[in-house]
């Protein structure tokens, strides 16, 4: 059951109860949270905030936190599973999905009473009719109670007659269109609207928006932009919509109030971390820079001294920190690149970039903010829970907590060396091994960086990054074409292993088969896979397994 009308249909019905909130590790997760939690806040209604990573851990944190709860709200988590079987809540309890993973499960989208999925159809979702689906058998069934509940038709076996022969036809019919229409609709698995951006425009229709509010909707929707999760037609129309929210916002707050707090959307670079780091090192792990300059060459090496030279930068200022170059070349940065940007092929780091400054001294753009909570959410360790490392993500979206936010932009420095680093020994080392109609890394234990790979959104980015050098480079016409899976160590001690899939580079919007794909490949092995996570692209398997499982899926896309 969709809910379009949010005040109405959610907010107004979830008031006068406390509420269970379930909030899947991902950065456009955290965002919608904390607009959702401002709301809350406002209006002194009380909740529990439960983070969770995985579907085990939805099904154990809605187990110890039920009682007393009457609506429980999943955020970026439970849209692809059916609740209502899964969890076996009482019938008093409503569940509240806000879900930027496609598809949904057809239980979710057809459930009348407990199930309700915020936001409108998408035209993209190709929801199959509910009578292709469903079907009444109560008729079967109770043809099926009488025949046991009679002696006579235990012992003799019932003649079929015409009637019998064209129904059983009929039904064997339907359910291999059924299966057909299922496979049709589950194949791929995608992102919709994000849920930073719907929860955003809840609190606007309420009149309760604020800047802090569409601050979070830009950083929510510049994690999926810069992951890849949605085609570019969409990521201009969100910036489109949020540009005119923030010029909107911020007249109304110049003339209100006297915050130091200052947001714009403007013609920018759109290097890495280029403010809190050096010119040097932002261009070298810029994904669109360290592959049209081919950097993990020598030859790449001697373009990027080039282009700094011909930019008329000196190479002593582009190694010196941003902020400590001269004022006149910090001001001029943008214009140097844009003149060379035809001749060295880097007209995707020009656009428009969202920037929040408070007061004179911090300046972030939406990017830089997404990269820290990445970096922090995804340092857990023995001694670091991976909840205190969301609530650390988390903090960053906060004006009051720069040492957090500072703290996450180091790590995030850290984080992109090593996927350069990586990226560059498997380019150079020509790991990339070619399965036929995939390709696939292995990334090998005990590497200074593999620790770093010992989670998802690294590993995923890595992939990315190879995925996108190797058909820069390749000779082959097809290369475009073949979409990538990387895997890495998780658990040394347990023999376990990462493995993620990355759709190819040619597609305008990002649809990934991995998902079915992986299920398949597990069955046709007898391997047992953990597909623990909400995106079903990321996967866990025993090591040893791992060649047999890859051979099975280049068999089963052959």
């Amino acid at each position: 059951m969709f809910v379009d009308n949010l005040e109405r249909g959610f907010y107004r019905l979830i008031k006068s109860d406390r509420c269970l909130l379930l909030v899947n590790f991902d950065v456009d997760a955290i965002c919608a949270c904390r607009i959702l939690q401002q709301l809350l806040k406002n209006d002194n209604m009380i909740y529990t905030l439960v983070p969770v990573q995985g579907i085990q851990d939805m099904v154990h944190a809605f187990e110890e936190n039920c009682e007393d709860i009457k609506n429980v709200i999943f955020i970026n988590c439970g849209g692809t599973l059916d609740l209502v079987d899964l969890l076996q809540p009482v019938e008093s309890v409503i569940f509240y999905i806000l879900d930027s993973h496609r598809p949904y499960d057809l239980c979710n989208v057809y459930s009348e009473d407990q199930v309700r999925i915020l936001g409108k159809i998408d035209e993209d979702d190709e929801i199959p009719e509910y009578n292709d689906i469903f079907k009444d058998d109560s008729s079967d069934e109770s043809e099926t109670n009488e025949e046991l509940d009679n002696d006579e038709s235990q012992r003799k076996r019932r003649r079929l007659n015409e009637e019998d022969i064209i129904k059983r036809a009929g039904r064997r019919e339907w359910s291999e269109k059924r299966a057909t229409i299922l496979f049709n609709y589950t194949q791929y698995s995608y992102y919709g609207k994000s849920s930073a951006m719907l929860m955003y425009e809840m609190a606007w229709s309420m009149s309760k928006d604020n800047l802090d509010m569409i601050w979070w909707a830009i950083v929510g929707c510049t994690e999926r932009t810069i992951l890849d999760k949605i085609e570019s037609r969409l990521s201009i129309l969100e910036e489109g919509f949020l540009q005119a929210h923030v010029s909107r916002l911020s007249h109304k707050q110049g003339t209100e109030d006297d915050k130091p707090q200052q947001q714009s959307a403007k013609c920018s670079l759109l290097l890495v971390l280029y403010r809190h780091w050096t010119v040097e090192a932002s261009l070298r792990h810029t994904v669109p820079t360290a592959v049209s300059l081919r950097l993990w060459s020598l030859r790449g090496e001697q373009r990027l001294k080039e282009l700094l030279a011909e930019m008329g930068l000196p190479l002593a200022q582009s190694k010196q920190r941003f902020s400590a170059m001269d004022l006149a070349l910090r001001q001029e940065l943008r214009q140097m690149v844009e003149k060379l940007a035809g001749k060295y092929k880097l007209d995707t780091v020009i656009g428009t970039s969202f920037t929040l400054q408070y007061g004179y001294k911090f300046k972030y753009c939406a990017s830089d903010i997404v990269y820290a909570m990445l970096a922090l959410m995804e340092s857990s360790s023995k001694e670091k829970l991976p909840q205190r490392c969301f609530l650390d993500a988390s903090d960053c979206l906060s004006r009051t907590k720069k040492d957090i936010l500072e703290n996450g932009v180091e790590k995030a420095k850290l984080m992109l060396i090593s996927i350069f680093k990586t990226a560059q020994a498997i380019l150079q080392m020509k790991q990339i091994k070619s399965a036929g109609s995939f390709l696939y890394i292995i990334i090998s234990d005990g590497t200074a960086d593999s620790l770093v790979f010992a989670h998802p959104y690294p590993l995923m980015m890595l992939a990315q990054f190879t995925l996108k050098a190797y058909v820069d480079s390749s000779k082959n016409r097809r290369a475009s074409e073949w979409p990538l899976v990387a895997s890495s160590i998780y658990n040394a001690e347990e023999r376990l292993c990462f493995m993620v899939g990355i759709p190819p580079v040619c597609e305008d919007q990002p649809r990934s088969l991995f998902g079915r794909a992986f299920e398949q490949a597990a069955k046709n092995t007898n391997c047992y896979i953990e597909a623990d996570y909400f995106d079903t692209t990321i996967i866990r398997l025993k090591i040893e397994e791992r060649p047999k499982f890859l051979d099975a899926l280049a068999a089963l896309l052959a």
